[in-house]
C-alpha cells in the first residue's frame, strides 16, 4: 500500500483508500507582500512631500519678543512722527484759502443763506434759462488780507447739501452702454433707466436718474478785480481738464452716426441741405455756433424720435459735446455722501489778497424740493486735497496717544521691572 505525500495534519491532508493510486499535486500559492513583476516598470507613487524645506516646514523664521524697551521704544517714536507731522498738515491746512457762499438753502437745519441772493428760484426749473430775456444773480467774494495770495489752480466748486446720490436706486439707474454710443439696448437696461427712458413714445438718451439730474446751474465768472481796484486781466476760468482723462476716453461716446462738420462761415452753415434720396444730411435746426463764433452742423440718428443729452440741458451742454461734456462726465462720478462737491473749474493764475471775485449765476437747478442747499465755493489746495482739518487732527491724536502709552510703559519699567522669562512668574500645574 503507498499513500499520497501530501500533510495528514488537520485542515490540509488526506488519507489513502486502500488499494488505490494516488498522484501527488502541487497547488501554487501568491504571496500578496511579493511585487508583481509587472509593477516594475510602472513609477512608484508617493504623498510624502518632498525633502525640502519648504515642503518640511523647516524654513528659518523670527519671531520677535516684546521686550519692554522695544515696545516703549516703537510707542515713541510713533509719537514722535506723528504729532509733529500732524502739526505741520494742521499749519499748511489753516493757510488754506477757501470762500464760500450758499446762494440757495432749503435745510430745516442750517447752513443758511445770509439774507437774499437774488439767487433763489424756488421749485420753477430752468427758470432764469426759460425767462425772456434770460436772467442771472451776481455773487461777490473776497479773497482775506491776512492769508497772502491765492496759489494756482484756484478751484471753483458747486457744493450740494442732502441731495443723496449713494442712493441704490439712483446710482445704478442708466445705461453703460448707451453711454458708450450704442442705440440698442437690452430689456436689463431699460429696467434700470425706468422711468426716464421713454416718455410719451420719445426715447430719452442718455437715460437714468443720474443723466436726467444734471447739476444745470450755469457759473459764469465775470471779473476778478484786485486790490488796487483794477481787473486783473489773464485770469478766466478753465472749465476743460476737471474730468479724468481715463473717464472721457473709456466710458462716453457720441451716439454711433452722430457726425458734426466746421461751416466755412454761418451764412453758408444750411442744416436742411438733402441727399439724392431726399433725405436730410443734417439732423439740426439751426446751426451751433461755439464761443469763438465758429458755426457747426450736426446729425444725430434718429433725432425725431429720440431727446438727446444736447436738448435736455441746452444750457450746459453742446451739440457737439454731447455726453463727453466734461460737466456732465462729473455728475456722472456719483458721490459717496449726500453732502458734497464737484469741481467746475479752475483758475491758473495767482490771485493776490484783498482781490473780490464776481460771479454770474444762472440758477436753473432746483433745491426746494428735496429740502437741500446749493452753494459755490473758491479755494486752494495742498498735496493733502482741499481745506479739511481732520486729517493734520487724526494724526495729532494717534501720536499723541502713542506717546501716552509709551511714557506710562516707562514709568511702569523704571518704578516696577520685571525681568523677561523669570521663573517666579511661572504656574504649574498641581499634581
Amino acid at each position: 500500500m503507498t499513500s499520497a505525500e501530501g500533510n495528514n495534519g488537520g485542515g490540509g491532508g488526506s488519507s489513502a483508500a486502500p488499494g488505490s493510486q494516488h498522484t501527488a499535486y502541487s497547488v501554487p500559492t501568491t504571496d500578496n507582500n511579493q511585487p508583481d513583476d509587472s509593477d516594475k516598470s510602472k513609477p512608484s507613487r508617493s504623498h510624502r512631500p518632498a525633502d525640502v524645506a519648504l515642503k518640511q516646514q523647516r524654513m528659518k523664521s523670527w519671531q520677535p519678543i516684546l521686550d519692554p524697551k522695544y515696545v516703549i521704544a516703537t510707542y515713541l517714536l510713533i509719537g514722535l512722527i506723528f504729532i509733529p507731522t500732524g502739526i505741520v498738515i494742521r499749519k499748511k491746512n489753516d493757510d488754506l484759502i477757501e470762500l464760500k457762499t450758499i446762494y440757495e438753502s432749503h435745510l430745516k437745519k442750517g447752513p443758511y443763506t445770509d439774507g437774499t441772493t437774488g439767487c433763489e428760484i424756488g421749485n420753477n426749473a430752468n427758470q432764469m434759462w426759460l425767462a425772456n430775456p434770460q436772467q442771472s444773480c451776481q455773487i461777490k467774494m473776497q479773497v482775506p488780507l491776512d492769508k497772502g495770495d491765492m496759489q494756482p489752480p484756484v478751484l471753483i466748486h458747486y457744493e450740494l447739501f442732502n441731495f443723496y446720490q449713494n442712493y441704490r436706486r439712483y446710482f445704478n439707474s442708466y445705461d453703460q452702454y448707451q453711454l458708450l454710443g450704442s442705440l440698442k439696448q437690452d430689456i436689463v437696461s431699460a429696467g434700470e433707466c425706468e422711468p426716464l427712458n421713454i416718455i410719451g413714445g420719445i426715447k430719452i438718451n442718455p437715460c437714468g436718474l443720474i443723466a436726467n439730474t444734471l447739476f444745470n446751474d450755469v457759473i459764469t465768472l465775470e471779473s476778478i478785480e484786485g486790490p488796487d481796484g483794477e481787473v486783473i486781466e489773464n485770469a478766466p476760468m478753465v472749465e476743460t481738464g476737471v474730468a479724468w482723462t481715463s473717464d472721457l476716453e473709456w466710458k462716453y461716446r457720441q451716439p454711433e452716426g452722430f457726425r458734426s462738420e466746421q461751416c466755412s462761415s454761418c451764412d453758408d452753415c444750411d442744416c436742411s441741405e438733402v441727399n439724392d434720396t431726399g433725405e436730410r444730411v443734417w439732423s439740426c435746426q439751426s446751426p451751433h455756433v461755439d464761443e469763438d463764433g465758429v458755426c457747426f452742423r450736426y446729425f444725430y440718428p434718429d433725432d425725431d424720435t429720440t431727446q438727446y443729452l444736447y436738448e435736455t440741458y441746452p444750457m450746459v451742454v453742446s451739440p457737439l459735446d454731447g455726453v463727453t461734456n466734461e460737466h456732465f462726465a462729473v455728475w456722472m462720478a456719483t458721490a459717496a455722501l449726500p453732502h458734497f462737491r464737484k469741481l467746475y473749474g479752475y483758475i491758473e493764475q495767482p490771485i493776490p489778497a484783498g482781490s473780490i471775485f464776481t460771479f454770474n449765476i444762472q440758477a436753473n437747478f432746483v433745491v426746494e424740493r428735496l429740502e437741500g442747499a446749493k452753494a459755490l465755493v473758491v479755494s486752494n489746495s495742498y498735496i493733502f486735497g482741499g481745506k479739511n482739518h481732520w486729517l493734520g487732527t487724526l494724526f495729532i491724536a494717534v501720536g499723541s496717544i502713542a506717546a501716552i502709552l509709551g511714557l506710562l510703559f516707562l514709568a511702569k519699567d523704571v518704578l516696577r521691572p520685571r525681568r523677561i522669562g523669570d521663573r517666579m512668574y511661572l504656574k504649574f500645574k498641581e499634581d
